[in-house]
């Protein structure tokens, strides 16, 4: 997944919530959140003291200046926050990871499929070429945007969809691969296009599911993919330790089972977010919504951050589950955004 995104001010998120009409944000009680006693509390702390000094609004600053010394993390959560569900139930969970795949930083036979940096040309707001076109005519070849080549084009395929990555190298060194821009075209969800199709229904979709199908039927897979138009390009990330998440849309990394990505538009980047999942492996938990994604829009929608490698894949392309979310706002903004919605 693409990621790229800023932080607003308190009064754009009153906007969105005012935009979406009467009734659409509702305070809740810490004891209405289904799970919230047994939650690892101090964990949740943990991973919101990594982003809350670059959270905006004075509100913000002297929170993160007491979480600095807070030793009671649930305490520090029930005194200075309120529980706030903004949209409509349900809400709408995937997931998301940091792929570890096989590449080279030259090409040959083996490694063929290239990963992009962003071409000089390239503006932030630039509606550029379309990934059919970026791929079937060569846009990019020869000049010396590629920053490693990969064994397989549908793993190419998600990695950028994931928007970081790490390359193990054939002499066993590791490249980090953080997002640096995208073509600004729509992302289109290939899995929902096999579905239109009739291929398969919603409930047998899945990322491992897509992959197999588009190995399968290589010609028919290529279109496939160019059927999102959307194409990330990626940045070196030389100074990332390896114990570390990727880099996500606030700058810092991000934490397996703490992070999710959100609609910014309707959770501010740094929140706590309380979420509620359902399905096959439920999940209370109180996250920090440090991430955005293309395809995470609405106030209902958030992608959980699995982890790195194979194992978290499977973890993550598993899910797509309904829930609820919750976000955690200080006080005055809380009541302040009740008073305007």
């Amino acid at each position: 997944m693409g990621r790229a995104g800023a932080f607003g001010p308190a009064l754009a998120l009153v906007a969105a919530v005012m935009a979406a009409g009467p009734g659409k944000a509702q305070m809740l009680r810490f004891s209405d959140l289904a799970g919230w006693e047994n939650d690892d509390h101090a964990a949740a702390l943990a991973t919101f003291r990594e982003t809350c000094d670059l959270l905006d609004g004075p509100d913000w600053s002297a929170l993160c200046s007491l979480a600095a010394d807070v030793t009671d993390a649930r305490r520090f959560f029930e005194l200075f926050f309120r529980p706030v569900r903004i949209g409509d139930d349900p809400a709408l969970f995937t997931g998301y990871y940091e792929p570890e795949l096989r590449g080279s930083l030259t090409p040959d036979h083996r490694y063929a499929h290239p990963v992009f940096r962003p071409p000089p040309e390239l503006d932030p707001g630039d509606i550029w070429h379309t990934r059919q076109e970026i791929e079937e005519n060569g846009l990019l070849r020869g000049r010396g945007l590629e920053i490693a080549w990969l064994e397989d084009p549908v793993e190419a395929f998600f990695l950028q969809i994931q928007g970081s990555g790490r390359i193990r190298l054939p002499d066993g060194g590791t490249i980090r691969l953080g997002y640096a821009a995208k073509n600004n075209r729509p992302y289109r969800s290939i899995g929902a296009e096999l579905v239109r199709r009739g291929i398969y229904a919603p409930h047998q979709v899945s990322a491992q599911v897509i992959r197999s199908w588009v190995r399968r039927n290589p010609a028919e897979g290529r279109a496939l993919l160019h059927h999102n138009p959307s194409f990330v390009f990626f940045r070196v990330l030389p100074d990332l330790p390896a114990h570390r998440g990727p880099v996500g849309a606030m700058g810092r990394s991000v934490t397996a089972g703490r992070s999710i990505a959100v609609d910014p538009a309707f959770h501010p980047l740094g929140a706590p977010v309380w979420i509620e999942k359902d399905g096959a492996a439920p999940m209370h938990r109180l996250m920090i919504a440090q991430d955005v994604g293309g395809a995470i829009t609405g106030a209902q929608r958030a992608d959980i951050f699995y982890g790195t490698g194979h194992d978290a894949g499977e973890a993550a392309g598993r899910i797509r589950d309904r829930g609820r979310l919750v976000t955690l706002l200080p006080i005055e903004l809380a009541y302040a955004l009740l008073d305007e919605g």
